[in-house]
């Protein structure tokens, strides 16, 4: 359900007009409605810092796990006391960043390891600075460009290693000082082909290195002309191996005294970090306030509007009482932009996020998420249809729960209910892990209640046609509450000739009845489609409505991807547990190992596979058919009380 609201209209005295601004935030219960939509150059300079500190926050989460992993791993190497074992390098993630020397990058990462360890993260004496959220958002920002610069040098130095390598290891200074007493080193690369051996005796050459299809070689000039060959001429390194060599060590050492720098800050300094973003999303909030704040008699007086959900008053009324503020109240009207505030049981308040991804409701409209929930469930259910995989989502859920965030909690409860519906109809189709339950004969009468693909093809239309009356049902009270009866009538005809129809072609209960109780049902539709237009204008627009009824029946057939998307699900599992048993018989030893191991990885990925389309596809019948039926017209904005975020924090803390 929506929660009711009340309209508040505040006048205050311009000096007064900033401490009453602080109460009423820390009251916490007024949504501020925003008149002026452009919100500014300073609002929008705040809330790209906002967002690039919520950025920073969410990399010094996933940081912080991996930081405590890593110092778990490395106490538990220092325990065993054994070099060989060092399983921090596997933990690199820049690409070649060892040389051939592998041990001297490893000696190194231990070394730097063992002092942040000892000096910080170990030392129970050890005092951490004392650094604002600002501070420590600059350092994580200054340690990511230099992180990125030094990965970004190293990948030139790979490069030029690379190209240097093929020369082997040289003196700089030597070629140098031989240029200084006109001897001349020429590099050149010539392919193996077009080695002229004549070169050899004509000039000092010295082959350097052979790598086919190239040769390496140098010539020694003393004659102080260039001497031209058929071959590429390579210009002399810079730097030699050695040098590039000692330049990787060098960044190696500092992006893994960044990395320690950075999983000390995740470690200790999370909560300065949410506690500025707080700041920041506060100052947003008390700027847009003033920003949507009416200036009058001569500036001396501040208006301001405001929605607070009917039962969370008290509070606000008795402050009100005591101070000097004057304030009309009132319930919003038929064209306010009301914000929305959903209030539902504990089954359909899973259910909420869900009906965000699509648009909240109007506030004059009834919440259709308590109507869909149940829909949902089971089309869940019937799209993934196996009691296995129905199982192993209530059990993962079940067990993931227990330790799990608290903000987490509620999707585990929704998959909890998922994976129940899940086993419903697994049971109704009789399918578990791909095998067909009817043809197991020791389930005896059990398999009586078990649906075959033609019963399962007719129950998803039965289904569907049951949702689609269902949202009919709601449209004729949603119309009724927000506009009077006549606007409710057009959907009474829809629904009472959609039964007609059902009779008349199909069930054949009472067809003399339902004959006549169509004509009433046309004569609801074609005359009450538009209450407010003449009569030429209801029956023009009526008999165009009318037309309505092939998407109603386009509606219906919809629902057959329930079916279809469970015989999928129930195929695919059926094929791998086929080649899991040709596996089987395949060898001896290896064959029950490969068996079980590919029923593992076949199921998990078909369950994978099949949780997404059972997800997504009960997502459009619900968005698409069932709210289009529903009459659902949405649009509303999302409840956002103007209040002190830090205090709430620190509330919820104690």
């Amino acid at each position: 359900m929506i929660v009711p609201m009340l309209k508040y209209t505040f006048i205050a005295y311009h000096l007064d007009y900033e401490k009453f601004l602080d109460d009423i935030r820390n009251i916490g219960v007024l949504d501020i409605v925003e008149k002026i939509t452009d919100p500014g150059s300073e609002i929008k300079e705040k809330l790209d810092q906002l967002k690039t500190v919520n950025q920073v926050y969410q990399f010094l989460e996933k940081l912080k796990i991996n930081a405590e992993t890593e110092i778990k791993e490395f106490e538990a190497e220092i325990l065993v006391k054994s070099a060989e074992k060092d399983h921090h390098i596997n933990h690199k993630k820049i690409p070649e960043i060892y040389s051939e020397n592998e041990a001297l990058y490893k000696q190194k990462l231990t070394e730097i390891k063992t002092r942040f360890y000892q000096e910080k993260f170990s030392n129970k004496d050890f005092q951490k600075p004392a650094l604002s959220g600002s501070e420590i958002v600059t350092k994580i920002l200054e340690y990511r460009d230099r992180k990125d610069a030094l990965i970004q040098h190293d990948n030139i130095l790979n490069k030029a290693i690379k190209n240097v390598s093929p020369w082997g290891e040289f003196s700089i200074e030597t070629i140098k000082k031989l240029e200084e007493n006109n001897v001349k080193i020429q590099l050149f690369i010539s392919s193996e082909k077009k080695f002229d051996e004549q070169w050899l005796e004509k000039y000092d050459i010295t082959v350097i290195n052979t790598i086919s299809p190239f040769v390496y070689f140098a010539v020694v000039n003393t004659t102080g002309e260039k001497i031209e060959l058929d071959a590429e001429e390579i210009r002399i390194p810079e730097e030699s191996i050695s040098q590039l060599e000692d330049k990787k060590l060098d960044h190696f050492v500092q992006i893994t005294e960044i990395e320690q720098e950075l999983n000390f800050i995740a470690l200790n300094y999370l909560v300065e970090v949410l506690n500025y973003a707080l700041q920041l999303e506060e100052k947003v909030d008390y700027q847009k306030v003033l920003k949507n704040t009416e200036n009058a008699v001569e500036d001396n007086v501040r208006i301001i509007e405001a929605y607070s959900p009917k039962n969370e008053v008290d509070q606000l009324n008795e402050y009100l009482k005591e101070q000097c503020i004057v304030y009309f109240v009132e319930k919003p009207k038929q064209e306010d932009k009301v914000p929305i505030k959903q209030k539902n049981n504990r089954f359909a308040k899973l259910y909420e996020p869900i009906g965000k991804l699509f648009s909240l409701p109007a506030y004059s409209e009834l919440d259709l998420t308590p109507f869909f929930a149940p829909f949902f469930m089971m089309f869940f259910g019937f799209c993934l249809g196996d009691v296995g995989y129905g199982i192993v989502i209530l059990l993962g859920t079940t067990l993931y729960k227990i330790k799990a965030e608290p903000d987490i909690k509620p999707i585990l409860s929704l998959a909890q209910f998922l994976g129940i519906g899940t086993i419903i109809f697994g049971i109704l189709t009789g399918t578990f892990f791909g095998i067909n339950l009817i043809n197991v004969e020791f389930l005896g009468k059990f398999r009586n209640i078990m649906l075959d693909s033609q019963k399962t093809f007719y129950l998803a239309l039965a289904i569907g046609l049951f949702q689609i009356l269902f949202g009919l049902i709601i449209k004729t009270v949603n119309s009724f509450r927000m506009f009077g009866w006549q606007y409710a009538l057009p959907s009474i005809g829809w629904f009472i000739l959609i039964l007609c129809l059902l009779d008349l072609f199909l069930l054949e209960f009472v067809t003399s009845v339902t004959l006549y109780l169509s004509f009433v049902a046309l004569a609801l539709i074609v005359f009450w489609s538009d209450p407010k237009a003449g009569i030429l204008g209801r029956i023009g627009k009526g008999i165009w409505d009318l037309y309505g009824i092939t998407g109603i029946f386009g509606d219906v057939l919809s629902y057959i991807r329930l079916f279809a998307l469970g015989i999928s699900s129930a195929i695919l599992g059926f094929v791998i547990n086929t080649i899991a048993l040709q596996i089987l018989g395949s060898a001896p030893v290896i064959g029950p190992i490969m068996f079980v191991v590919f029923l593992i990885i076949g199921h998990a990925a078909n369950l994978m596979i099949s949780s997404l389309g059972s997800f997504v596809h009960p997502m459009r019948l619900t968005f698409v058919e069932f709210y289009k039926n529903a009459g659902f017209i949405g649009g509303g904005k999302e409840y956002k009380p103007f209040r002190n975020k830090l205090l709430i924090k620190k509330e919820n803390n104690l």
